[in-house]
This record gives C-alpha cells, structure tokens and sequence, in this order.
C-alpha cells in the first residue's frame, strides 16, 4: 500500500511546487482578472527569486511521480492499488494534467511579454 501513496505523493508535491512556481507571476494576473484589487497583490512578487527552487522541486517531483506511475503492471502485487486499471489511468491523468501546469509554470514569464 505504500508504493501508490509515494505515486500520489510525487504527483501532489509537483502540482504545489508548480503552483508556488507560478505564483509570483500568474498569480497577480488571475487575482486581477478576476477582479480583485489592491496593493496587496504586489507583494506576491516577493516570490519570484524562489522561483527557480519550486521549478527544481516541480521536475524531480515529476519525475518520481512518472516512475511510479508509468512502470509496468507486472511490478505491482495482485490486490494493490497499482494493479487496479482504473486506478492507474486515473493517475496517468492527473499525472498530464500536473505536467501541463509545470509548462505553463515555466513558460509563463517568457510568453507573458508578448502580450504587452
């Protein structure tokens, strides 16, 4: 049972470090758009220089959440959570729904100038 809870805790650890990543930059422009305001909002850029550790974070999360996940059936015991199919694709989407949030975790500050 404690090989799917190390799965799901590479995947949960890339989502946040791929949301603290994104925080300083995306941040201020969602909370703007959808309508808050404020001064406040300017502090979030406080974070911009840890940037690059929850880049870090986010990738090896992910790649030990990619081992986990995408090994073989075979490497799970009958009756685990791993051997289930359901489960597996389950993880397997959340898995590519987290990977695209470290993109845009990453490529955020070099598209945003565009669209100025």
């Amino acid at each position: 049972m404690a090989e799917p809870q190390q799965g799901r805790s590479a995947l949960v650890a890339g989502g946040l470090a791929a949301i603290l990543a994104s925080i300083c930059c995306l941040g201020p422009l969602v909370l703007i758009a959808l309508g808050f305001s404020g001064a406040w909002i300017v502090n979030l850029t406080v974070l911009e220089p840890y940037r690059p550790i929850f880049i870090g974070a986010a990738l090896v999360a992910m790649f030990f959440a990619y081992r986990r996940i995408f090994r073989p059936a075979q490497a799970c015991k009958p009756g685990e959570v791993c051997s289930i199919p359901r489960v597996r694709i389950a993880y397997k989407i959340i898995f590519w729904i987290v990977a695209v949030l470290v993109m845009v975790a990453l490529a955020f500050p070099y598209v945003l100038p565009l669209f100025y």
